[in-house]
């Protein structure tokens, strides 16, 4: 029965015995690799090969035989078999012995325990033509979800083989109280069934004996059906174990959804769309606790997330647990019972790289993301999310981001990513409050466009005293109009006349304003913000006089012609309101020609502008004249 070869790589088993009975030392082990598992495995030594009375293959080589033979999913399940030495070796999936748990047990779980084992013998029975021959506490094991599994094969025999010699030599490692006074001189090929059947009244009646009635329906029923039928001495009269699982204790409502979760794969269609439709309305009256220490790994199967009903009905009330808000009716399991007992299932379901199973879980990944614990989520669940995004289907890439942006509130962006980041984006909003808590630490940038030829005086520009308001209606209402406008400070825009530039140094104290024409630059020193709609009045003084027209409807931005670098001087000229900050620097573009400026006015009546109208004079005193009209851009 197997060699070195064949013998799991990886593997440490715990120095630390589970069990230690006349056949086997049972260990508890654990298998390295991608996916780490933990397993039992059995042990045979010399020592423990008795006497020849019990023959050749040992008990526990027989027993792998039978395991690797007799699949069943209430069979305990084989993994891998090997011989090193002297020593023979079994591994099977993760158990524990019931004899260790029995006393946790209560009876609802002892019932669907029985049922399992039930289940087994009648495939051994009625689909292998086999006998089990020592049905007992001893041959049965729970795994860590708490379902019970059938071993202690190594008796096992074929109905054709059940004779009366075989019995007596199997006799000594069989469990005496379940062995029959008369059964080797009644058993034939006919009803050697008798046997297990005499055996499992004998296990049920020493479970149930001290676990309490009210749990279970037809609970005193079953027992006394156990002690009369079961234990019947005439082997005729013994009922067949598939006529068992009719009784009333294991057809109740919650063994009934129990089974049809078990025997999910052998329904149709139509009986999983009526089974599904109303499982979650059944589930709700019972204890939820109960119900996900029982019901977790058969809610969670391949063949539930898989089916389109349970997909729709079911999985979205138990993949969400309850948040003591607006769901608290609806799902089925609150977080700390979600926590207990269905997140050690996901965990081990991110492991599988199915991807049916995969896009189910990510689907519903952003309602129970929070139930991991923080290192969990980051040693188990990203690293199996990462190998999503490098998967060739591009659903699954998409779902799998969608998951992992729902990872970074909790882990963070460099968890995730990984990798060197900055802070590539500013926060382009406009922050009122923030910029007057700031006002004497922030830039802007004021850009104007001014009709100049050029300007001979050094230009003051005072401090207005209030920020909106205070001029002279006469005054506002000017040659130029100007709408109020603030410029983006990711949008910087130059024009073709003159740029009035506004910014601070980091490093000073002492702040000066600069008004740069062409090559030269006049400073004018200032301590205070400058007023920027006094800064539009000077501007428009500077201007002598203004082009006369003969109807102002002449300006309708409409009917005016301009040419592409006019269109955009004059997309650039609308919406004025600067903001000033404390350094400025005011840079005037010098002009290329009178034509170029906004301010050029097309004459429709055959006049002409004289040349000292576009000089500009010393004497500024014209600005009120009424020879100027009012333009509006």
């Amino acid at each position: 029965m197997g060699n070195e070869k064949s013998a799991l790589s990886g593997l440490q088993i715990d120095e630390k015995a589970v069990e230690i009975t006349d056949f086997w030392v049972h260990y508890m082990a654990r298998v390295n690799g991608h996916n780490a598992q933990t397993v039992s495995v059995f042990v045979s030594e010399p020592s423990l090969h008795y006497s020849a009375n019990f023959g050749n293959p040992s008990p526990l080589e027989k027993a792998t035989k039978n395991l690797m033979l007799y699949r069943h999913p209430c069979i305990l399940k084989y993994v891998s078999s090997w011989s090193r030495g002297s020593k023979f070796f079994l591994a099977t999936e993760q158990v524990k012995p019931l004899i260790q748990s029995i006393e946790t047990q209560n009876t609802l779980q002892i019932c669907m325990g029985l049922y399992n084992i039930l289940r087994a013998l009648v495939f051994l029975h009625e689909k292998a033509s086999t006998s089990h021959n020592n049905i007992c506490e001893s041959s049965i094991y729970v795994t860590p979800e708490g379902c019970w599994k059938l071993s202690g094969l190594e008796c096992l025999s074929k109905s054709k083989e059940l004779t009366t010699s075989y019995l007596k030599k199997i006799r000594n490692y069989r469990y005496e109280k379940a062995i029959s006074s008369n059964e080797d001189t009644i058993i034939t090929t006919t009803n050697f069934t008798a046997i297990d059947a005499y055996a499992f009244g004998i296990l049920a009646e020493d479970i149930l004996k001290l676990k309490d009635s009210g749990d279970v329906p037809s609970f005193l029923e079953f027992k006394q059906f156990c002690k009369e039928n079961l234990q019947n001495p005439d082997p005729c009269l013994r009922s067949k174990l598939s006529h068992v699982l009719q009784h009333p204790f294991f057809t109740h409502d919650f063994m009934r959804i129990y089974a049809f979760l078990e025997e999910l794969p052998l329904k149709n269609n139509q009986e999983k769309e009526i089974f599904f439709g109303s499982l979650i309305t059944q589930l709700r009256t019972f204890p939820e606790n109960i119900v996900a220490e029982q019901f977790g790994r058969l809610l969670l199967s391949r063949m539930v997330l898989l089916d389109a009903t349970a997909q729709e009905k079911l999985l979205p009330f138990v993949l969400e647990p309850k948040d003591g808000k607006d769901n608290i009716n609806i799902n089925l399991f609150s977080i700390s019972t979600f926590k207990v007992y269905l997140v050690p299932k996901l965990l081990q379901m991110f492991c599988i790289r199915d991807i049916s199973i995969r896009l189910v879980l990510l689907s519903h990944f952003n309602s129970f993301v929070h139930t991991f614990q923080v290192d969990e989520l980051k040693s188990q669940v990203l690293p199996e999310l990462l190998v999503g995004i490098k998967d060739t289907n591009d659903y699954l890439v998409s779902a799998t981001l969608k998951a992992l942006a729902n990872v970074v509130p909790i882990l963070g962006a460099a968890t995730v990513i990984g990798g060197k980041r900055g802070k590539l984006f500013t926060d382009g909003r406009p922050n009122k409050i923030k910029q007057n808590e700031k006002m004497n630490n922030s830039t802007n940038i004021v850009q104007f466009t001014v009709p100049i030829n050029s300007i001979e005086k050094t230009i003051d520009l005072p401090e207005r005293p209030s920020p909106d308001g205070g001029e002279d209606k006469k005054e506002m209402v000017s040659s130029i109009t100007e709408e109020e406008y603030t410029w983006s400070d990711w949008d910087v825009q130059e024009t073709g006349d003159m740029h009035f530039r506004i910014s601070r140094s980091s490093d000073t104290t002492s702040y000066s304003n600069k008004i740069l024409i062409s090559d030269s630059t006049l400073t004018i020193p200032t301590d205070s913000a400058i007023n920027i709609e006094k800064m539009k009045m000077t501007e428009s003084k500077l201007i002598r006089k203004s082009a006369v027209l003969s109807d102002i409807s002449e300006l309708d931005i409409k009917n005016s012609k301009l040419t592409d670098s006019q269109k955009e001087e004059y997309d650039f000229f609308t919406d004025m309101e600067p903001v000033i900050k404390k350094t400025q620097i005011l840079h005037v573009q010098q002009p290329q020609a009178l034509s170029k400026s906004l301010f050029d006015i097309k004459i429709l009546n055959g006049l002409e502008t004289s040349e000292e109208n576009n000089g500009w004079d010393e004497d500024l005193s014209d600005w009120g004249s009424e020879e100027t009209q009012e333009v509006k851009t």
